[in-house]
């Protein structure tokens, strides 16, 4: 008799189980770390804010509105559309100013463990989050 070659359908759904496993483990952490990347994004686009707003204060001695507006309400700001995160002022006066970085809903950043971001002109930064990661 001759041996066929060839894989049984036991060793098949044996690798397709491992695979799942895999996919399993592995996507989870592919997510966090995409989400991850997103949030560092909006934290250099919050950093660019400020940095804006301090020459702006030097030159015109106040931050209100009528002196200084966002220069882009979304990061990243290359992104069609409204992004990740929608970026606005918290509050705005001539002498104080918190600006936040707020998950868009849907965009996969609203599962975001540290949730919305902030900064304001003492250099104050938070997150909605509890999580160490969350510290920046």
């Amino acid at each position: 008799m001759s041996k066929s070659k060839g894989f049984t359908l036991i060793e098949l759904m044996i690798v397709v189980a491992i695979v799942a496993i895999l996919a399993a483990i592995a996507l989870p952490s592919y997510q966090e770390q995409v989400r991850k990347s997103r949030r560092a994004q909006a934290r250099s686009d919050l950093a660019e804010i400020v940095q804006g707003l301090e020459r702006s204060f030097t030159v015109n001695r106040s931050y209100a509105s009528t002196v200084y507006s966002l220069p882009f309400n979304h990061s990243p700001r290359e992104a069609a559309g409204s992004g990740f995160y929608t970026l606005s002022f918290a509050s705005q006066t001539a002498t104080t100013y918190k600006v936040q970085a707020v998950p868009v809903a849907g965009s996969g950043q609203a599962n975001d463990r540290c949730g919305t971001l902030s900064i304001d002109n003492l250099g104050n930064k938070k997150s909605t989050g509890t999580d160490d990661a969350c510290k920046w």
